[in-house]
C-alpha cells in the first residue's frame, strides 16, 4: 500500500511544460502580435541552446520590419520594469520557462 501512495505522489509533483507560445501580456494589435510571438517561437526554437543570438535576431526582424529602436530580452527568470511606445509591448513564455519580452521606446 505505501507503493500506491508513493507513486500518486510522484504524479502529484510532476511538473507542467507548455510547448506552446503563452503571451502573458500584450498591448499590440492583434496581426503585429501573431507575428511578433511566431517570430519569437522561430527564434528559440533555432537558437535553442543560446538566448543571446535568439534576442539578437528578433530585435533585428522587428527594427528592419517595424523601425528601430525595438529591445528584446529572452531567458529563464526575470522580471522587468519598462517604458514603452503604447500598443507595442509584448511579453510571452515559450518552451514551458523560457520567456521572451519585446517592447519599442524613443
Amino acid at each position: 500500500m505505501a507503493d500506491d501512495g508513493d507513486a500518486k505522489k510522484d504524479e502529484g509533483e510532476k511538473k507542467v511544460v507548455h510547448t506552446y507560445p503563452l503571451c502573458r501580456q500584450s498591448d499590440m494589435p492583434e496581426e503585429m502580435r501573431t507575428e511578433v510571438m511566431e517570430l519569437c517561437v522561430t527564434a528559440c526554437e533555432k537558437y535553442s541552446s543560446n538566448n543571446e543570438s535568439a534576442a539578437r535576431m528578433i530585435k533585428e526582424a522587428m527594427d528592419k520590419k517595424y523601425g528601430a529602436p525595438w529591445h528584446t530580452v529572452v531567458g529563464e527568470a526575470f522580471g522587468f520594469e519598462v517604458s514603452h511606445e503604447c500598443k507595442h509591448l509584448l511579453y510571452m513564455f515559450f518552451g514551458g520557462n523560457m520567456g521572451i519580452c519585446v517592447w519599442k521606446c524613443n
